[in-house]
């Protein structure tokens, strides 16, 4: 009976063992021969182009400094450090062997020419929402447009045994969305937009999305707000923190300009996505974004923030008088940041009033202190306006009183352990693009 028990298991484990093989495999895809002159009319590469960087695609293949696409920008994760793929024409170290069929696969399953499964830091789970003549399209542009450069990709930092291909397959079966995406027959053909455009190339949810232990995103908890670089990507969602409410009209405000007057800059992770990739789409795809998000934060236009009795108590808090700073806090913001963020009956765009801005009520202090620490640069947040940092005129211990001071006088619970995670952010990578 025990024998027959022990044949049984091997038996099953041996057919399991087969039966995801046939799932992992994937064969290899013929390489071509580029063509000196593709058949792509200009409006499907300008299509692509724009697609492009909707997706940020030159972000996350672009190094610091180095040629647009040829890969080797570097990712930090808990698993390892992972680097980015070469993905211009260069028939050698690039895609420039790839045919659309090869390039598509990618897109949509996570799979390379040669059959080798993607590490998932490359959001095909996103991608794959898009139409096949989108994916044609970037395609088009990236053989078309994309200056070629032989560059050959370093290796990943992915220890054993989670850089082998095969046990990617399982992750996919795991965690990846493999659902095209499907219109939303109760919602206008504006919102419709907003949806794939912020599921599908500009992969919003990649961010915004938390993570479980093994990097899978957590459907159930979409957009609800997650870590990313040493940051915190905020919920986009009704469980946001923000004490002004985020209607389209500020969505887009943020989106078009990085910044709001009721919510802050756009910096760190954020700027490259809204300076370098958002701002190619039209406006009419910007205002569809912006009022997706609004639904999903359900929050209409006719809501006035300058009725808001966070923002009135938050404008009266700015006049009080020397003699009452008795806090250490207090006095130090008055000294180092106070100048540029007083306002007095109305909000100074480009800067903020930091007691109703979004990354002052997070549970998480990480975006406040990096801040703090680096500035908003002119290439963040809204241009022409800049913001020095802090890293090497305050001590930790000065930070932390700032922020601390920031968060009571946003009527919000203390953050834990401060002044110690300021010196953890201050120790980490700067996140930098």
């Amino acid at each position: 009976m025990l024998k027959r028990i022990v044949y049984g298991v091997c038996g099953a484990a041996i057919v399991g063992l087969g039966l995801f093989s046939l799932y992992a495999y994937n064969p290899s895809i013929e390489p071509i021969t580029p063509t000196v002159n593709p058949d792509y009319s200009s409006q499907v590469i300008e299509q692509g182009k724009i697609l492009a960087a909707a997706g940020y695609c030159s972000t996350c293949h672009t190094p610091p400094g180095g040629s647009a696409y040829a890969g080797n920008y570097e990712m930090h994760s808990e698993f390892g450090t992972i680097y980015s793929s070469n993905i211009t024409p260069d028939v050698e170290t690039g895609i420039g062997s790839w045919s659309e069929v090869a390039f598509a696969r990618a897109m949509r399953t996570g799979v390379s020419r040669d059959g080798h499964h993607l590490l998932p830091a490359f959001p095909y789970e996103h991608f794959n929402k898009m139409t096949d003549d989108d994916i044609s399209a970037i395609y088009a542009y990236i053989m078309t447009s994309v200056p070629a450069v032989y560059q050959v990709k370093k290796e990943n930092g992915i220890p054993f045994p989670l850089n082998i291909s095969a046990l990617q397959a399982g992750w996919k079966l795991l965690f990846a969305d493999t659902e095209t995406f499907q219109a939303n027959a109760h919602k206008s053909a504006e919102w419709n937009r907003g949806a794939y455009l912020a599921e599908g190339i500009a992969h919003c949810g990649a961010c915004h999305t938390p993570r479980n232990a093994l990097g899978g995103e957590k459907y159930a908890q979409m957009y609800q707000g997650a870590p990313i670089d040493g940051w915190i990507a905020p919920s986009l969602t009704s469980t946001s923190t923000s004490p002004i409410p985020w209607r389209s009209q500020d969505f887009y405000e943020y989106l078009t300009t990085g910044n709001s007057v009721y919510h802050g800059s756009a910096a760190g992770p954020m700027a490259p996505v809204m300076h370098k990739g958002l701002s190619a789409l039209p406006e009419s795809d910007i205002q569809a974004i912006s009022g997706y998000f609004a639904d999903l934060a359900r929050t209409n236009d006719t809501d006035e923030p300058q009725s808001s009795s966070t923002l009135h108590a938050a404008l009266a808090a700015q006049h009080q008088q020397p003699d009452q700073r008795i806090d250490e806090g207090a006095r130090l913001y008055a000294t180092a940041c106070q100048a540029c963020h007083y306002s007095s009956d109305q909000l100074v765009k480009g800067r903020p009033l930091i007691t109703i801005g979004s990354a002052t009520h997070l549970n998480d202090p990480a975006n406040l202190i990096n801040v703090i620490l680096d500035g908003v640069r002119n290439d963040q947040g809204i241009s022409g306006v800049v913001m020095p940092g802090f890293r090497d005129a305050l001590t930790d211990k000065d930070i932390s009183a700032i922020a601390a001071y920031l968060r009571q006088a946003a009527g919000e619970n203390t953050w834990p352990k401060l002044q110690q995670q300021v010196g953890e952010i201050r120790n980490q990578p700067r996140f930098e693009h």
